[in-house]
């Protein structure tokens, strides 16, 4: 999937200015969310869900579920090739990053324990995305 628009990196003091301290923490710099805090983690309305950074589209709403982990999960991206896959080995842990493609901005982490049709849960940051409901909803 070719990048839905040009983006242009801002400034530090333009991105700081543009996400909330939380947003920075996390698509900046690693960081997550407590679980259970974020603004999507039971969020199930109709729609996209798109990278708060650059606004590229990462996933249909269609592919959310319940995890019961406190983070937005879903089992398929729009297009794997707007995501970049890096391995992790913080915590104590080898994890999967997942990172946007198009801005670099920290996702979340995808792990091998998903629902069917494809086994995979990505364990997302709802401090990374922001939401575009379907049209007419």
């Amino acid at each position: 999937m070719a990048a839905e628009h040009a983006w242009i990196r801002p400034s530090e003091e333009t991105l700081r200015s543009l996400l909330t301290p939380i947003q920075y923490e996390v698509t900046q710099h690693a960081g997550t969310e407590r679980p259970f805090s974020g603004e999507f983690w039971n969020h199930f309305e109709d729609g996209s869900y798109r990278c708060i950074v650059c606004d590229t589209t990462l996933f249909d709403s269609s592919t959310k579920f319940d995890a019961h982990c406190g983070w937005p999960s879903f089992y398929k991206a729009i297009d794997e090739s707007v995501m970049k896959f890096i391995e992790d080995r913080s915590h104590g842990m080898i994890r999967v990053e997942v990172r946007c493609a198009t801005c670099d901005a920290h996702l979340g982490h995808i792990f091998p324990d998903g629902p069917a049709p494809t086994g995979d849960r990505y364990c997302m940051n709802s401090a990374s995305l922001t939401f575009a409901p379907q049209d007419g909803s």
